[in-house]
This record gives C-alpha cells, sequence and structure tokens, in this order.
C-alpha cells in the first residue's frame, strides 16, 4: 500500500485522504486504482488515527469520469480478463457502501459512470457549482452500474429513470433532489431543472421503455419531446435493460442486491457488439455514429432484455 502514479493518499488532522490523481484522463478508474484504494481503505478501517476518509479529484476539470472504457473494450479485443476489472471495481462500490467510518466525497467537475460508485455510497456527498454528474452508459450500449441504480430506483418523480435512459448530464441542484449528494458547498442554493418538470413524472412512469419514448415524444412541453429524441439515439437494448434493472432495483433490499445484478448485466452486455461499437463510436474514432444492433426500441424482444439478466 503505497502511493503511485495513478493515487495519492495521506493522512492528517485524523483524516486518510485520498486524491484520484489521472487529471489528463479526468481521473478515470483503472484496474490498479479499484484494487489499491480497496486495500489502503480497509487497512483504514482498524487505524485508530483514521476517523474519516476524504477523497477528491486531482486538477479542476474531473472527480472522477468513471471507468477506462477504451482499456476494457481493448482488453475485449485482445481476449484479455476484463471482467477482472469489474470484480474489483464492484468490491471497491460495496465496500464504501458498507464502510464504518465517515467517507466524505468532494464531487467538484466532473463525476460519471464509476466515478458515482466512489461517490453515491459514501456517507457525506458534497458538490458545488463545477459539479456535472451523469451515468451516461446508454450512451456506450451499457447500463448504469456500480450499484447506483439504488440510488436512482428511489428517486422521486421518475427523476432517476430519465437521468438513467438519457445519460444526460445534470448539476448540483438535480444530484441533491435525486438523492446522490447531500450538501452543496458554495453560496446560494443551486437550481433543480429536473425537479421542476413535472413531465417527467408523467411520462417515465410507464411500463415500457416504447411506451416512455411515446409519451415523451407526444408530450407538449419541448423539454419531453428533447428528451424523446435523445433516448431514440442511444443504444436500445440498453435503454430496455436500464428501464427493467431500475424497476427491479425498486425492491432490493440494499446496495449489494443491486451490485449482484450489475455484474449479471456486465457479463452479458459488456462483451457484445453494442459496447464496443458504443465505446468506439463515442472516445475512439469520436464519429459519434454508433452502428446498434436494433435500429429502435421497437426491435427489442423481451426475451433479449431477460437474456441479458441471464434469464430465459
Amino acid at each position: 500500500m503505497r502511493d503511485s502514479d495513478e493515487l495519492l493518499f495521506e493522512v492528517g488532522a485524523g483524516a486518510g485522504r485520498v486524491t484520484l490523481n489521472r487529471p489528463r484522463a479526468l481521473n478515470a478508474l483503472t484496474r490498479g486504482m479499484c484494487v489499491d484504494l480497496f486495500d489502503r481503505l480497509t487497512a483504514w478501517v482498524s487505524d485508530p488515527a483514521i476517523e474519516r476518509i476524504e477523497i477528491r479529484g486531482a486538477g479542476e476539470r474531473a472527480f472522477c469520469s468513471g471507468a477506462d472504457v477504451r482499456a476494457i473494450r481493448q482488453l475485449i479485443a485482445e481476449d484479455g480478463d476484463w471482467l477482472g476489472f469489474f470484480v474489483d471495481e464492484y468490491a471497491l462500490n460495496a465496500l464504501i457502501a458498507r464502510y464504518p467510518k465517515p467517507y466524505v466525497a468532494h464531487m467538484s467537475g466532473i463525476d460519471m459512470g464509476g466515478g458515482l460508485g466512489l461517490s453515491a455510497h459514501g456517507s457525506r456527498r458534497l458538490v458545488d457549482a463545477s459539479s456535472r454528474l451523469a451515468m451516461p452508459e446508454t450512451v456506450i450500449g451499457f447500463t448504469p452500474d456500480v450499484g447506483v441504480a439504488w440510488q436512482l430506483s428511489r428517486a422521486p418523480g421518475e427523476r432517476g429513470t430519465h437521468v438513467a435512459l438519457t445519460g444526460d448530464a445534470f448539476g448540483a441542484g438535480d444530484a441533491l433532489a435525486l438523492g446522490l449528494a447531500d450538501s452543496f458547498v458554495g453560496d446560494g442554493t443551486p437550481a433543480a431543472p429536473l425537479a421542476a418538470a413535472s413531465w417527467i413524472a408523467e411520462c417515465y412512469a410507464a411500463d415500457t421503455a416504447v411506451e416512455i419514448v411515446g409519451r415523451l415524444a407526444q408530450h407538449p412541453d419541448p423539454d419531453a419531446r428533447a428528451a424523446a429524441a435523445t433516448i431514440a439515439k442511444r443504444c436500445p437494448l440498453s435503454v430496455a435493460v436500464t428501464l427493467e434493472a431500475l424497476r427491479r432495483a425498486a425492491s432490493f433490499s440494499g446496495v449489494d442486491d443491486v451490485l449482484a445484478q450489475d455484474f449479471a448485466l456486465v457479463q452479458t452486455m459488456v462483451p457484445a457488439p453494442d459496447f464496443s461499437e458504443g465505446v468506439r463510436a463515442q472516445l475512439v474514432d469520436k464519429d459519434f455514429s454508433p452502428r446498434w444492433r436494433h435500429a429502435s426500441l421497437d426491435e427489442v424482444s423481451r426475451a433479449e432484455v431477460l437474456a441479458c439478466f441471464g434469464e430465459s
């Protein structure tokens, strides 16, 4: 357990301080970071000098932009151990969720995907005017993971469903309203535009993704119609699976149950063509024109959704 190029550790004034130290990569997570942070947090549990944990990202742009999915895509192409990353990442998420000491996450800047797995399960989650959060997995042919469906499925007014299906980013005010943050650091009260959008509850309460998009597309509010257009660009299978995952997570008893579901979905969705294609289009070639296996949500069958959960 030592400092590396990717993680910095410091102890002082009763705090164990962690800095994610890949600022040029927006502090994206590697497998080594997950393992080293798990080991250090485990050691600090029994260290009487450590009263609380403080975690933040290096630089001014990001807390953590999530997993290094380009590296995962490359491992898949090379038949490497891509699954090991998720084993270690989810073990870290579970540890944070049950951590016995105060765990304070400073969520300045970008906090997306796996970054929320490092922050959303903490006991004190701080946002500021620079905070921009998202679970953008439907953009890359995957589904929101790292246990965050626990919070999203319980967010009031179906707002968690909205951010999960669209993958759109949101600010500090909506992070507070969604239950992903506890306190705002700064002056004034941050705006929460999603909390004021009554059309979200009206449209996203439907039973299927097809019906949700239909309601959005026909709604008089232009923001609702824009959401329909956004979801239509996302991976159709990912959208359908994400809705199913959220509905199931709403009845789970804890974060561990959500992570178990996430792990089942990882094993079927990440090695499938949509994930590699989504990462290619968004982060490798950056043409932003993915060619999904399904042309629209109408083409996604119930059997295909269940198969992603390992069911028939």
